[in-house]
């Protein structure tokens, strides 16, 4: 099916726009004023805020929301579930209880934000082999069979997760706790242009195989039919979601529905053509997890309200909305 131009125009060329708005505007939001005559002239500290703590926890939040996104809309083409999500599939579940084991053994102490990042991939990569080995019958593996192995894993790292939780000291017990919530902080360049190439990098490799997604959104046998190679299609989309969501949740903690409230509403307004849904997934899912931020740094001012809090206010009532619509393909 061929897209007309029209539509991939606008709606990529508007999603553009916001994402460029939402990187130069959301910066300024913030709970005190800056002197903009100071950072013009670069003086401090009105200079550091706003390049190194604000602007930073915009980009972060920009390419966070759009990983989550984009790894959300990957799994409702795969699975053909609108309610499939990176948590559903227990990847992010999995990262949370690696990031969470990490800190409870101070490596975020020993090695910063890289140890958390080592725990929440080691966590996604061992419950990848887990999961894919669970789903795999008879040498075939299927939509179906992943959906389930996946909430079953979700199930027992959610458990796992509230016993390392409890056995922990207090100074961890509070990290985790502070961390399980999910929000964005300012972290270092270079970790934030490392994760930055790696969300580009595998996003770039998910856009490219749009047709095979939208193959496999209609049926593997379907798929299969059209020269699809439906194993090896359901094992890359799920490496490359697992890396995305893994990737993020080190860095953000476990934010929810932003994988599910972007790609479904775009679904129901765009079509199911995932070369056109995904960028738009993307570039949409960041402006809302970067706004959620803002709106959090400003709503109760001098306090701050985590990004997760807020996008789960926004998620809830929707898949609410989702279940009463009674489809969830």
């Amino acid at each position: 099916m061929l897209m007309k131009p029209y539509p991939v125009v606008s709606w990529l060329g508007g999603s553009a726009l916001l994402f460029v708005a939402a990187a130069v505007l959301l910066p300024l939001a913030g709970p005190s004023a800056l002197d903009w005559g100071h950072v013009w002239q670069r003086q401090e500290p009105d200079w550091s805020i706003l390049t190194n703590l604000r602007l930073s926890r915009t980009l972060l939040g920009l390419f966070a929301g759009g990983a989550l996104a984009l790894a959300g809309s990957l799994f409702q083409s795969m699975l053909r579930d609108a309610l499939a999500t990176p948590y559903t599939l227990g990847v992010s579940t999995a990262a949370s209880l690696g990031a969470v084991i990490a800190i409870a053994f101070d490596w975020h102490m020993v090695a910063g934000v890289v140890g958390i990042w080592a725990g929440a991939l080691t966590g996604a990569g061992l419950i990848l082999l887990v999961v894919m080995g669970a789903a795999t019958r008879g040498g075939q593996l299927s939509s179906s069979s992943l959906l389930l192995a996946g909430i079953a894993i979700n199930s027992v790292c959610a458990a796992l997760i509230l016993l390392v939780h409890g056995l922990t000291g207090m100074s961890q017990s509070f990290a985790i706790s502070r961390w399980l919530i999910g929000g964005l902080d300012a972290i270092e360049r270079p970790t934030l242009l490392i994760y930055v190439a790696a969300v580009v990098g595998t996003g770039l490799l998910i856009v490219r195989q749009g047709r095979q997604w939208n193959l496999l959104a209609v049926g593997e046998a379907w798929a299969a039919t059209r020269g699809a190679q439906v194993r090896r299609a359901l094992v890359q989309g799920y490496l490359a979601g697992s890396i995305l969501a893994a990737a993020t949740v080190a860095l953000t903690g476990p934010i929810g529905f932003v994988g599910l409230v972007v790609p479904h509403l775009l679904r129901a307004r765009l079509g199911g053509d995932d070369r056109l849904l995904m960028p738009c997934a993307f570039l949409l899912g960041g402006v809302l997890l970067a706004s959620c931020d803002a709106l959090g740094r400003v709503l109760l001012a001098p306090a701050e309200i985590p990004a997760g809090a807020i996008t789960a206010f926004i998620g809830g009532p929707h898949l609410i909305w989702v279940v009463r619509r009674g489809g969830t393909r």
